[in-house]
């Protein structure tokens, strides 16, 4: 079975980023897939800025980035361009640091004004470091999460909810034809099947129990 490795890099560690990350993941694990999750906030800024790549944590992290079958690269769009705390990690990758992958782009923002970034900002720089497919993405608008008393759990809003759904499905069809069986995964079809984690839509009857946060 394919394995996954999301990405996230927002400086934040409750973001909406985050919790999209985690979420993706979840209704991939429910399909069968391994997955992990590398907050590149949680590594060592200061030799990650110097490009210490010889630091253990942040061969680690390469590591894990290089055994990956799929990758999602989840971000959030400040002034149109992705963080720079995941600009600090890409530049740290080797050339064809992701070659020969499937990657899913996710991003998160305030203002559709950013939704093209993800097209003309992100995508070329995960094309230029060589991976195989970067399939359709998904952006997330600030307004679609909804945060519980504590800020730290996170609900989505059912039309946001069904494009993640898309997106993540794409991204399992498209690492099914190159691994393994196909996955049935169309349209809204990780619904029946996730599990309810940081993240269901707002109107899903689930949210009435408790959960992890």
């Amino acid at each position: 079975m394919p394995t996954v490795l999301a990405i996230s890099g927002s400086p934040s560690g409750t973001s909406r980023t985050v919790a999209a990350a985690e979420s993706a993941l979840d209704r991939l694990e429910v399909l069968g897939f391994a997955v992990r999750h590398l907050a590149v906030r949680d590594l060592p800024a200061a030799d990650l800025l110097a490009g210490k790549t010889s630091n253990p944590e942040i061969r680690r992290a390469l590591d894990e980035i290089a055994a990956a079958d799929g990758v999602i690269v989840a971000t959030p769009i400040y002034k149109a361009s992705y963080s720079g705390v995941l600009k600090a990690l890409l530049d740290v990758l080797p050339q064809r640091g992701l070659a020969g992958k499937t990657v899913l782009p996710l991003a998160t923002g305030g203002s559709l004004a950013h939704l093209l970034a993800v097209d003309y900002a992100l995508r070329p720089v995960l094309t230029s470091l060589g991976a195989r497919h970067v399939v359709e993405g998904a952006f997330l608008l600030d307004s679609a999460f909804v945060s519980d008393a504590t800020g730290i759990r996170y609900t989505l809003a059912p039309d946001a909810d069904l494009r993640l759904d898309d997106a993540v499905g794409g991204f399992a069809m498209a690492l099914g034809m190159m691994y393994g069986p196909r996955h049935e995964v169309g349209r809204g079809g990780l619904a029946a099947h996730r599990r309810h984690a940081l993240f269901a839509p707002l109107d899903d009857p689930m949210l009435r129990d408790p959960v992890r946060g």
